[in-house]
């Protein structure tokens, strides 16, 4: 499966790269034709901060007090938090980055993190966001938790429709071809084409 796998470059920035491999992938909410491998991202220095240093530029001018990492995309929200703190009308700021659970597709809050979105200008980070399901389902928690959600960044994602802006680093369209489906409505599956992996935030287990 490896052997079909390409990198895809962000145009700003070369140190951003994302690993695309085409096959048959099943994620949490759909199937996928491409599986995003977003771990030089996610676990390498270099690249968490160039990204992050993207998300915070497209941020500067929004006021942050609570970043929500997803997605083992603490990295990435670490850094993002500190370049926000550095200028504009955040700074100075100490911005918390936390990483609450999700429960059965809900934000679960536990007392130790309410204060952090009560009353909190809070930012969204996520790896990906295919179908945007799990982006708006996050913002109405944090509303749900008397916080202001106001954005969510996102690595890979397609176009959707949200009540706060969402910055992508890549799009649909980085990778020609790319299509999302819902399970129960997959080609792939209608054509008997067998899953290769099955995919989620810690990265692909391939199927034998």
């Amino acid at each position: 499966m490896e052997k079909r796998a390409y990198d895809v470059v962000s145009p700003l920035n070369r140190e951003i790269v994302i690993r695309v491999i085409p096959g048959h992938f099943a994620t949490r909410h759909s199937h996928v034709n491409y599986c995003i491998d977003m771990t030089r991202i996610k676990s390498q220095l270099i690249s968490a901060r160039a990204a992050a240093k993207l998300f915070a530029g497209s941020f500067a001018g929004t006021p942050v007090d609570t970043v929500i990492s997803l997605d083992r995309m603490k990295m990435v929200g670490a850094f993002m938090a500190d370049e926000l703190s550095r200028s504009h009308v955040n700074f100075n700021q100490n911005i918390a980055v936390i990483t609450p659970e999700i429960d059965k597709d809900k934000l679960l809050l536990r007392d130790n993190f309410l204060g952090y979105v009560k009353g909190r200008r809070v930012l969204l980070l996520t790896a990906s966001a295919s179908t945007g399901k799990d982006v708006r389902s996050v913002v109405e928690g944090i509303r749900y938790y008397g916080g202001e959600p106001v954005g969510a960044a996102t690595v890979f994602g397609s176009e959707f429709e949200c009540s706060v802006p969402v910055v992508r680093i890549f799009g649909a369209d980085s990778v020609p071809g790319y299509s999302s489906f819902a399970p129960t409505d997959c080609p792939l599956c209608r054509d008997g084409v067998k899953v290769d992996a099955v995919v989620n935030s810690y990265g692909y287990s391939k199927l034998v």
